[in-house]
């Protein structure tokens, strides 16, 4: 059966010399010869039923109902067939045969009930990774960039909890580890699945201008926004790194004493191997390390990022030139090519014929390869000499190609147009900053000056956004407005308003006047920390 090639018993050597370490790889590969076997949709079915239960024991009869219970087509198997499926899954390592003791009443139900198999350890992950690769392995997988935070704040926590005066309380950094390698482990296995996704779509080269536009806005808008935030949080994450370094060897001790877990098993079975949770043991802290950080000078896994981003933005670039060479035929034709074939396939021979001549152009050679006149009928027996002379184009003629000569256009260069798109951006933003410098200079008194026309459609602006952001809450039988706000950090200016009855505030600009009733405005600057909650520089209420 294939994949019996895959695994040798113990007593056989394998070809050549092989290590011990060798020996274990080769059999531990050999769980996945039932996934490529003629039969490997009856043995996933199988897989399937014993990794339903934990701490399956199930003979050939619980089996088949399970089987027969999914509905599934590998139900009519007979007891015999199924016994060997079981039994080959035994020799690859998938299943175990069961130590449990069997109570029967009768000869044949103890023939039927003393083979019993149970779920190894290597079958059920080789199952599971396999049920998930069926389920997903086509998706896109979004990359989890939100965890980079909490792995970011993770690890500041840790970091003050191993400085602490005295150390920290096992207990708590235990939970606090666990929680940091979960969500990382989360992030870098989404990272992975998005840019083998990206990578198997980019090496495509018949992409049509709708699916182009499509992994265009991705590149342009998901992946700089995954790139511009590894990047922003990566040295903040290794300068934690490098603080919880020193104190980690203590603190990895502290836990192991405080809760050892299956640690002991390992010391007093030296020959049970212990696969410890992430975290615990000093090789997964290097891990995220070299994740974020280059320490031995191959490169971290952010430089990588960093560089496939690089290289799926240069596969966007050559679709784009290959659709603009599309109008020389110099495009992929895959797609239409296929769907040709297609029609040939279903095709009858003259049909054939046709759909040839029809694609490709390939008329008979009295014409030479040039189409004849649509209007004129010219039958096949119609001889060279009689029929009607086709015009044949002079490159053609003398060069047997279609291509055009000469020298290609050269590219419009649009650096004037440029500088003077900056140069008119530079205008209107200075122009804005000198309006809001002419607000904060007339706040407190703008029913005594006049204001330009630009401050005064600055200070409308900014109404319009704080009365559009403010709240209304009902007082009694009336209306009141709540404090309304609109600011520009990058002019530093920001605008307050408020209800207050009986008042009028007269605005006056070169335009017109313009009177708020009921309303006290109040305008401030600002500065970056003041955006952020801190108290205002400075704050005057207009004059009403």
């Amino acid at each position: 059966m294939v994949g019996d090639e895959l695994r040798q018993e113990p007593h056989d050597e394998p070809p050549g010399e092989e290590s011990e370490s060798d020996s274990g790889t080769w059999q531990r590969l050999s769980a996945y010869a039932y996934l490529s076997a003629p039969e490997r949709l009856e043995y996933v079915a199988v897989m399937r039923v014993f990794c339903g239960t934990l701490l399956a024991d199930l003979a050939v009869p619980d089996v088949l109902g399970k089987l027969e219970q999914a509905g599934h087509p590998a139900a009519a198997l007979g007891a015999e067939t199924l016994t060997a499926r079981l039994e080959q899954l035994v020799r690859w390592g998938n299943l175990l045969r069961s130590t449990h003791t069997v109570t029967a009443t009768s000869i044949a139900e103890y023939q039927r009930s003393r083979s019993r198999y149970q779920l190894s350890k290597l079958g059920e992950r080789v199952q599971r990774d396999a049920d998930e690769v069926l389920a997903g392995a086509d998706a896109a997988r979004e990359v989890s960039s939100e965890l980079l935070t909490l792995v970011d704040r993770g690890l500041k926590e840790i970091a003050a909890l191993a400085a602490a005066p005295g150390g920290t309380e096992p207990q708590q950094a235990l939970e606090k580890i666990s929680t940091l390698f979960a969500q990382f482990a989360e992030f870098a296995e989404s990272v992975r699945d998005f840019y083998a996704y990206l990578g198997q779509v980019l090496a495509r080269y018949d992409l049509d201008g709708a699916e182009y536009q499509g992994f265009k806005e991705l590149l342009l808008d998901y992946v700089q926004a995954i790139t511009e935030d590894v990047s922003f949080r990566a040295p903040r994450i290794a300068a934690h790194l490098r603080a919880i370094w020193p104190h980690l060897p203590a603190l990895l001790s502290r836990i192991d004493a405080h809760a050892s877990g299956l640690g002991s098993l390992s010391d007093a079975l030296p020959e049970t191997r212990v696969q410890r949770s992430r975290g615990r043991e000093l090789a997964d802290w290097e891990g995220m390390r070299d994740w974020f950080a280059d320490s031995d000078g191959h490169g971290s896994q952010v430089d990588q990022l960093r560089d496939a981003t690089m290289r799926a933005l240069q596969s966007l670039l050559a679709n784009a030139k290959r659709m603009l060479r599309s109008a020389s035929g110099e495009m992929s034709r895959r797609k239409d090519l296929l769907r040709l074939a297609a029609w040939f396939d279903a095709a009858e021979p003259d049909e054939a014929h046709d759909i040839a001549v029809a694609a490709f152009g390939l008329y008979g050679a009295r014409h030479l390869g040039v189409a004849p006149d649509p209007d004129l009928s010219v039958p096949a027996y119609v001889s060279w000499w009689n029929g009607p002379v086709v015009d044949v184009p002079v490159a053609l003629r003398e060069r047997g190609s279609r291509a055009p000569r000469g020298r290609s256009a050269a590219i419009e260069d649009h650096a004037e147009q440029k500088r003077r798109l900056m140069e008119q951006a530079r205008e209107q933003a200075a122009a804005r900053h000198a309006a809001a410098a002419e607000l904060r200079s007339a706040s407190g008194r703008f029913d005594q000056v006049r204001l330009g026309s630009a401050a005064m459609r600055l200070l409308l602006e900014l109404l319009t956004t704080a009365l559009g952001n403010a709240q209304l809450h009902k007082d009694g039988d009336d209306f009141q407005l709540g404090t309304a706000q609109a600011g520009d950090v990058d002019l530093g200016i920001r605008l307050t308003a408020w209800r207050t009855p009986g008042r009028h505030t007269l605005l006056r600009s070169a335009d017109g006047d313009l009177t708020a009733d009921d309303l006290t405005l109040a305008v401030e600057s600002i500065t970056e920390s003041t955006s952020q909650g801190a108290p205002a520089t400075t704050a005057e209420e207009a004059s009403a």
